[in-house]
């Protein structure tokens, strides 16, 4: 995912896009806890009042974040889908490359999903419910797309896969080994066999 707030495309945005830019970029870079509403405000040339305006809370502003980040994830699958509708080994293949991608980013800090999950304790909270929504469509997509190329229990390595994709990313994160994009793209590929 392209995290990094660019300066020259800020100024063309409206605020409430400008706000979401910002807040996105703080979040990805320090986590939601510790970042500021004055922080986000400032970030995008904005006010805390305007701020304010078009959303109730920062919390509001957290869960908007994060609707738009299980867009962009979904929209990936639609893609792929549209481009390879014949082809679910090669879909299921694009998404791990789509994960592999994102790993070697320059200061990759983790699944954006998984931190803001350990920021939110309570199994209330909207944005956890909608992020633990957005992963089980994510795994029924993988499931569905297993089932349709006629893989070997089909089910088992929806599951296999996805706990590679979401351990690499983990992995990625704690610099745990070297190559983590290689070596899941490796992984993935002889799964998919």
């Amino acid at each position: 995912m392209d995290t990094p707030l660019r300066p020259e495309r800020v100024a063309q945005l409206p605020p409430r896009e400008r706000l979401i830019d910002a807040a996105q970029a703080l979040f990805f870079e320090q986590g939601i806890a510790r970042v500021t509403v004055d922080a986000i405000a400032a970030l995008a040339g904005s006010t805390k009042m305007t701020l304010y305006r078009h959303f109730e809370t920062k919390d509001v502003l957290v869960l908007e974040w994060l609707r738009l980040l299980t867009e962009q994830y979904s929209a990936v699958l639609d893609d792929l889908a549209a481009r390879l509708p014949d082809r679910p080994t090669r879909q299921l293949m694009g998404f791990a490359e789509f994960i592999a991608l994102d790993l070697q980013r320059a200061g990759y800090r983790g699944c954006p999903f998984t931190n803001s999950l350990a920021e939110l304790a309570d199994p209330q909270h909207p944005a956890r419910q909608l992020i633990e929504a957005h992963k089980r469509r994510q795994f029924q997509r993988i499931a569905t797309l297993c089932e349709q190329a006629q893989l070997n229990e089909p089910l088992d390595t929806a599951q296999e896969l996805t706990l590679l994709l979401e351990g690499a990313q983990v992995v990625a994160q704690n610099n745990g080994m070297d190559d983590v994009a290689g070596q899941l793209l490796r992984m993935v590929r002889r799964r998919l066999v």
